[in-house]
């Protein structure tokens, strides 16, 4: 990260503004605060000079996402971690307007943060997007059904932009917490057994250095990770090419016996 130009959605508060930190620890020349309210950033700016610029950034508002884009045309890593949850299982009468909501911004902000950032990242040599989904992704649980749902999609998009923002050299990060120890988990009863945000950023940072698509985050995420490997390494990660070629029999080398029946 040393002289990166850093964007983060969020960074105001919670795991963006851990990440804003760690990023400054590793030596990120400039962050951009990408926040909805200016004056968020204040604080941020106080403790960290020059180094943090502010940016209006509204995940369910097009024009400052393009906007953020042309003011931050030197970014190298974006890394999208605003979004909203709310508690809604699907039988609660508001179940709709929530997903709507969470869909608009977990889902609809990352395609317009990626639509906005990546042509940005490629003149500037192709650098890392980093998308923050979660452990929801792959597990839902009831009472949160609709944000899972929306995180589920988010991951989903997160795959579709690693395969496409690779050929222009911009390696995409999908990043999995468990319950991490923010104002969300404590309001959502998960602070008994929520990790620190520190272990978000760490696992971001040692992502992109080593070039890896996924970041577990946690115990909780770990332990989903360890049943998930497998599957992850030849689906999610593997070549659809070849699991096709595999479930169809394409390109295997005939048998004797099917030599056999072919010269009878």
């Amino acid at each position: 990260m040393n002289g990166k130009v850093v964007l983060i959605t969020g960074a105001n508060r919670g795991i963006g503004k851990v990440i804003l930190e760690e990023s400054l620890r590793r030596g990120a020349s400039k962050v951009y605060a990408a926040v909805r309210n200016l004056d968020s950033a204040d604080s941020l700016i106080e403790a960290h000079g020059e180094r943090v610029v502010a940016v209006l950034v509204d995940l369910n508002d097009p024009d400052s996402i393009v906007a953020a884009s042309k003011t931050a045309s030197d970014v190298d890593v974006v890394v999208n971690n605003a979004g909203v949850m709310h508690t809604s299982d699907p039988l609660d009468v508001d179940a709709m307007d929530n997903l709507l909501d969470e869909f608009n911004a977990n889902v609809g902000g990352l395609i317009r943060i990626a639509q906005a950032f990546a042509p940005v990242l490629k003149a500037n040599g192709g650098g890392s997007l980093v998308q923050l989904n979660s452990v929801a992704s792959v597990k839902a649980s009831a009472r949160f059904a609709t944000y899972c749902a929306s995180k589920a999609a988010s991951y989903s998009i997160t795959q579709g932009l690693s395969e496409t923002l690779r050929e222009q050299g911009t390696h995409v990060v999908s990043v999995h917490p468990g319950p991490i120890l923010t104002d969300m988990a404590q309001s959502a009863g998960f602070g008994d057994f929520a990790s620190p945000p520190v272990l978000v950023a760490e696992a971001i940072f040692e992502a992109i250095e080593n070039r890896r698509f996924h970041a577990w985050v946690g115990p909780l995420a770990q332990l989903v990770s360890q049943r998930y490997q497998t599957f992850s390494d030849k689906v999610i990660e593997g070549d659809m090419s070849v699991l096709r070629n595999e479930a169809f029999g394409i390109g295997e080398p005939k048998t004797s016996q099917d030599s056999a029946g072919a010269l009878s």
